[in-house]
């Protein structure tokens, strides 16, 4: 699985935990099911492609003001969770956020 899948996955992963448990739904709202599809959009036109590093690290902000926001919180509400909810995940998005400084 090449990185921006597998980033895409953990993304989608995410707003998914982030609806499930701090919304307390069990389907995607329409807001956040827009927010997951605009998130793969820009991975896959990613300028930096297979050599992107964190979002919240890249010179070029690709996001629009209104989802750059909502996935702010999304990441700051289940960053800090990923290890219990998928730990492989978490250690796996870790690394390559480490590798990527190097």
């Amino acid at each position: 699985m090449s990185r921006i899948e597998n980033e895409k996955q953990i993304v989608r992963k995410m707003i998914g935990l982030y609806c499930r448990h701090r919304l307390h739904q069990n389907t995607l709202p329409e807001e956040y099911q827009h927010l997951a599809d605009f998130a793969c959009r820009r991975l896959d036109h990613c300028r930096y492609g297979e050599k992107k590093t964190a979002c919240k690290d890249c010179p070029t902000h690709c996001y629009a003001p209104k989802e750059r926001a909502q996935i702010r919180e999304v990441m700051r509400w289940v960053g800090p969770r990923m290890i219990f909810y998928s730990p492989k995940d978490a250690v796996v998005h870790i690394f390559q956020k480490v590798m990527t400084k190097f």
